[in-house]
């Protein structure tokens, strides 16, 4: 990952006070070179004021958030920073409740600010795939029914996650994905969108494993999994794992299955730059500026089945 300029709270607060500045700091992330007309080619641009754009002398015209969450927003800028700030540093999450009341903005637009910076979270770590040492395991978040069962066959949400180990066996990466079910098609179909074909993968002796990695892409390693007779088997991906129910239940007290991969993302972009504490603003700045642009309406449809 490219370094990116650390920031602590106090130059956060003294450098972003104006929607103006914080425009200027958009500005030298979206366009390091300088703005460059995509219609002739040219970079003489001069700014209208009164609109937040840009023209060039051919008359194309550009906006600075156009393309990314922000775009569209009545929000203004200083708060979007706001907001991206609290996501990107308080490692327990940010409850919309919370950024209401520290921003000053409604409850519907605190909601939307933050499922839009976490759609940015997913969007950036999906471009990255896990490789080496890889431990994968499922597990399953959410309320069942009454006496419902517990573990394999429970009606909760099945989801899959799988932590890259370095030889040390100490973690480095992180993906986790909702499954439809844990059968080997489906833990296969979330192998080959996350895990770099030759990996070496760790698993437990769970039949769907075997059938998942039988055609030899991946190097499959299985053990058996037991408290007493094989605790240090996939430990670090178990820790990792209760850290994340605890999480979703600690700051949000549960999330239905309709917005639950969008704060499995929101964890796993913090877990997975954990060691750039003081850079996680601007790499999530980055995220939310490259990211694509996504509408309440998109986010609230149903789950598709």
């Amino acid at each position: 990952m490219a370094q990116q300029e650390s920031i602590n709270i106090l130059e956060f607060q003294q450098r972003f006070q104006t929607n103006d500045a914080c425009r200027d700091h958009l500005f030298k992330i979206r366009w390091p070179e300088g703005l460059t007309c995509p219609i002739c080619g040219s970079k003489d641009f001069y700014k209208i004021t009164t609109r937040n754009v840009y023209e060039c002398k051919c008359g194309h015209q550009i906006s600075l958030t156009a393309g990314t969450i922000m775009h569209g927003s009545h929000t203004p800028l200083y708060k979007w920073f706001w907001a991206i700030y609290l996501a990107a540093y308080d490692k327990r999450g940010v409850s919309a409740l919370r950024l209401q009341k520290e921003l000053c903005v409604s409850y519907p637009t605190a909601w939307l600010m933050l499922q839009k910076i976490r759609h940015a979270m997913g969007g950036q770590d999906s471009r990255y795939l896990l490789a080496g040492i890889v431990e994968t395991d499922e597990t399953y978040i959410g309320g069942s029914k009454s006496g419902g069962k517990r573990g394999r066959g429970t009606e909760k949400t099945p989801i899959q996650a799988a932590l890259s180990v370095n030889e040390e066996g100490c973690p480095e990466f992180l993906k986790m994905e909702i499954l439809n079910d844990i059968t080997g098609q489906s833990i296969r179909d979330f192998t080959e969108k996350h895990i770099q074909e030759g990996s070496i993968i760790r698993s437990d002796k769970y039949s769907s494993y075997k059938k998942a990695f039988e055609d030899r892409l991946y190097i499959h390693e299985a053990e058996r999994f037991g408290i007493e007779e094989n605790p240090e088997h996939l430990k670090w991906l178990h820790q990792v794992i209760g850290n994340v129910k605890a999480y979703i239940v600690g700051t949000y007290h549960g999330i239905g299955e309709k917005h639950l991969q969008a704060y499995l993302d929101e964890f796993c972009f913090r877990f997975n730059r954990r060691q750039f504490s003081g850079q996680l603003f601007n790499r999530l700045l980055n995220a939310c500026m490259n990211s694509t642009t996504i509408t309440y309406q998109e986010i609230i449809l149903p789950v598709s089945t």
